[in-house]
């Protein structure tokens, strides 16, 4: 009415009410009335804002990368902002130009030209794998980029959510990778096999190993048993001269007796035959007649005996004898 008009934000919205070309009021969440005419209103949203984006580079080796993400930022100096882009709002709160998309698209022009070195740099393969430091790029290089300053505009983060190849390459990339993977699957298969072939010659070493300490003690057993039997057997051997030896000085010692009683016998036995010779001698040249006289045996058998003999002596020189029984029978029962 009469060019006056009312209009209302939320607490979100920075507004700018510029009277005459000059701020009348600014402030979040501002509701008043104004002038048309004279009156131009600035709403510039300072909530948070998560703009993904979508662009391709080229690697190394030639191969595009399509590298897809998100910024998270935020409308910190909402007057610089204003400088810059045009966030000038109607009578209903739309506003008259779209630079909402401007600010987007300057802030993903900022993240790109923060990698696109980088990714020239990598190869295709290497690119797919650098998820983790495109984010750090990006970051570090919209917050010391001027432009992001002259916006206004705060960077909250960075989200990479997916770095991929053109369908046919990544098609190959997977073969590749699949044989890859089935190489170090058959060299895993293989290394395990070997661990395990590797593991059983061990166990068969140390089988034979412990077989061979087997036979090793044995064969020193056997040898000790050789040495003991051979130390027994010399002991033994020992002992046996030893015992000879008792015996041949103790037959040495008899033999020494022997002769020693050989000599005493022979010197006794001269002795007394020097005895009976030196007892006989006076008898030596006596008839053997004379000495029976001189016996004095008084038993006739004697005297009949020697007249016997004497009649013996002389048988060539006696024609008859007659001897009677009587007298025979006599002698006979005085012998028994």
């Amino acid at each position: 009415m009469f060019g006056f008009k009312h209009i209302q934000f939320d607490a979100m919205t920075y507004v700018m009410h510029y009277k005459n070309g000059t701020i009348h009021q600014e402030g979040r969440g501002l509701s008043f009335f104004y002038f048309k005419p004279n009156s131009s209103i600035v709403a510039i949203p300072m909530g948070g804002n998560d703009l993904p984006f979508v662009f391709k580079e080229m690697s190394a080796d030639y191969q595009t990368v399509t590298i897809q993400g998100q910024i998270s930022y935020q409308i910190s100096e909402p007057k610089k902002l204003a400088d810059v882009l045009d966030f000038t709002v109607n009578e209903e709160g739309r506003y008259k130009k779209n630079d909402l998309e401007k600010l987007n698209q300057r802030t993903i022009n900022e993240a790109q030209t923060a990698v696109t070195a980088f990714i020239h740099g990598l190869s295709l393969q290497d690119a797919l794998g650098a998820a983790s430091t495109l984010e750090q790029r990006i970051l570090s290089g919209l917050q010391s980029s001027p432009m992001i300053g002259m916006l206004g505009i705060e960077i909250m983060g960075v989200n990479i959510l997916a770095v991929r190849a053109v369908p046919e390459m990544t098609r190959a990339l997977e073969t590749s990778t699949r044989e890859k993977l089935q190489q170090e699957a058959d060299q895993a298969i293989y290394e395990r096999r070997n661990f395990a072939v590797e593991q059983e010659r061990k166990i068969k070493e140390s089988e034979l190993n412990t077989e061979i300490a087997i036979e090793e003690k044995q064969k020193q057993i056997t040898e000790k048993k050789m040495e003991s039997e051979v130390l027994r057997q010399e002991n033994k051997r020992k002992l046996n001269e030893m015992v000879m030896a008792g015996n041949i000085e103790l037959e040495q010692q008899r033999q020494s007796l022997v002769e020693q009683k050989a000599i005493n016998d022979r010197k006794l036995a001269d002795t007394k035959a020097y005895v009976v010779d030196t007892t006989l001698k006076p008898y030596k040249d006596l008839d053997w007649k004379m000495i029976t006289a001189l016996s004095n045996n008084p038993d006739p058998r004697l005297n009949m005996t020697l007249a016997f003999r004497e009649l013996a002596e002389n048988a060539g020189k006696i024609g008859n004898l007659n001897i009677s029984p009587d007298l025979l029978e006599n002698l006979l029962e005085k012998g028994r």
